[in-house]
């Protein structure tokens, strides 16, 4: 599946504004291996190199990690191989200071086109659970 750095116009954008430091919500989203500890749905993620393997659903979806910014609190990755039948996939993640708390937000670009908007919805669910888990853990 090739992977692209030009946005196409179906590109989507999730975001959520969370009540606690930047730090501590980057230390959670820059966990390349941590996914099914915090997205609804992913039942587990193992790493092998630059490689997550997540079993979502019933589903084996891999993902190849693109870049991992640690400075700009970036992660950007692409699935390679998954039942979707996608032929481009595109995600990145960002952690930014907002206030005295932290925004994330989620960018996804795939094909066909209808992914797009699916997953953009899927990841929107992902940040509000991710924004719960991490405000009630509080100070």
């Amino acid at each position: 599946m090739p992977v692209s750095d030009e946005a196409h116009e179906s590109a989507q954008e999730s975001a959520v504004s969370i009540d606690r430091p930047v730090a501590a919500v980057w230390e959670l989203v820059g966990a390349f291996g941590g996914l099914d500890t915090w997205m609804p749905g992913v039942d587990a993620c193992r790493v092998d190199g630059d490689t997550r393997i997540l079993e979502v659903f019933g589903m084996e979806i891999t993902e190849r990690l693109v870049r991992r910014d640690d400075a700009a609190r970036l992660l950007e990755y692409t699935i390679v191989q998954s039942p979707l039948n996608l032929t481009s996939h595109l995600s990145r993640i960002e952690v930014h200071e907002h206030g005295e708390g932290s925004r994330v937000t989620r960018h996804v670009d795939a094909s066909p086109d209808h992914f797009t908007e699916l997953l953009a919805v899927t990841y929107q669910q992902a940040l509000d659970a991710m924004k719960a888990r991490l405000e009630a853990q509080g100070g």
